[in-house]
């Protein structure tokens, strides 16, 4: 299989580096500067201006139509400049979810999505429920032409900049149970919505929301009624592969610096890189981020087809592998940096607690194994 970037796609890498490169220069920053809402909105809006936020998104819904393999490229180019926008959970995933349903409401919700004016994301976690999206406690009872909403939610990202949260909720079934599960956009300044935003291990922004009697109108509800799994399944499926492909140019970013680093540093009269053991350590860093690539690689041209099983386990495959690379990868950076590697002022400490939450968002190592095996 030939995975030779493209025409089109060598050009939107050179766009998107170049960007990254222009405004994000912070990726080597002592410090983030600090936004209300986590991220740019200044940002955000040129995403809109250049496409990328219609770029995961369907033809058919208003987007064009990328593959992950596209996306793969862009979220290289974020994991590199530690890009802080919600491009993950609103696009990727929340997007995605709302291409997926069928009515008005999801149709005009996306539509403000693609252009920027409003953002959305996905609340899907619960306290009970580790990772697992079949596990849902949060109802949602019938009232007329409505549905009522009541429930828990946790760590759920960038609610504070949202305007829409898409819930999980369960209308039959055990509370285990595949079946019976849908999905509903709640306005997040909905009457009954509270939250309790933190600022998260890696500087950016999530909250645990409370759902109490919260009234949404029946046409709220994306997809069909009971139906909502396995549009969720396949939105997680996506949304991993991109967090692996952030966590992939993060690597990136954490090795170059590191060679760079060892080069002129001097130790005993010489620099530091020209000792083998040193040499060693940059060498398995280096063989660590490619195989993270060449799996991130592959499961991004398998993920989101036709076949369900087998996008899982190219999901869960390159997110085990994910784990592991950038755990070490962090872990030797840190070490061949000295005492400086965990300081707040060098870059490297930053990226590394970005891949220590990519380790664990959407689900840690445990987890992706169980999600492979459950797809065989």
């Amino acid at each position: 299989m030939d995975f030779a970037l493209s025409p089109d796609q060598t050009l939107m890498k050179q766009s998107v580096d170049r960007f990254v490169e222009e405004n994000y220069a912070a990726g080597r920053r002592a410090a983030r500067p600090q936004f209300e809402m986590g991220f740019n909105r200044d940002h955000w809006s040129a995403f809109a201006e250049l496409g990328w936020l219609g770029l995961p998104i369907p033809e058919a819904s208003g987007g064009f139509g990328g593959t992950p393999l596209d996306t793969m490229i862009l979220m290289e180019a974020f994991g590199t400049g530690l890009v802080a926008e919600p491009f993950v959970p609103a696009v990727v995933v929340a997007g995605s979810i709302l291409a997926a349903g069928s009515g008005t409401f999801a149709a005009a919700l996306l539509a403000d999505l693609l252009e920027g004016s409003k953002i959305a994301t996905l609340a899907y976690a619960e306290p009970q429920a580790g990772y697992e999206p079949a596990t849902v406690t949060t109802m949602a009872r019938r009232d007329g032409e409505s549905f009522i909403i009541d429930g828990h939610k946790v760590a759920v990202p960038y609610a504070v900049a949202a305007d829409y949260v898409v819930v999980s909720v369960r209308t039959g079934g055990a509370s285990d149970s595949r079946e019976g599960i849908s999905l509903v956009a709640v306005a997040k300044d909905a009457p009954g919505v509270t939250r309790r935003d933190y600022e998260t291990y890696d500087e950016r922004r999530a909250s645990d929301i409370t759902f109490e009697k919260v009234q949404v109108p029946h046409d709220a509800v994306i997809g069909k009624i009971d139906g909502g799994l396995p549009i969720l399944d396949r939105a997680l499926d996506l949304g991993n592969v991109a967090l692996c492909a952030e966590a992939v140019g993060a690597m990136a970013a954490l090795h170059r610096g590191t060679v760079d680093y060892i080069k002129t540093r001097t130790q005993f009269g010489r620099p530091i890189g020209s000792f083998q053991a040193l040499q060693h350590r940059a060498v398995d860093m280096l063989v660590q981020l490619e195989l993270a690539r060449a799996i991130t690689t592959y499961a991004a041209s398998v993920v989101g087809g036709a076949d369900g099983a087998a996008s899982r386990r190219a999901a869960a495959a390159a997110k085990v592998q994910i784990c592991e690379s950038s755990r070490y990868v962090g872990e030797q950076a840190i070490q061949l940096h000295g005492a400086i590697g965990l300081t707040e002022e060098l870059f490297i400490g930053h990226y590394v607690k970005r891949l220590t939450v990519l380790a664990r968002e959407l689900g840690d190592a445990a987890y992706a194994i169980k999600r492979y095996i459950g797809a065989t």
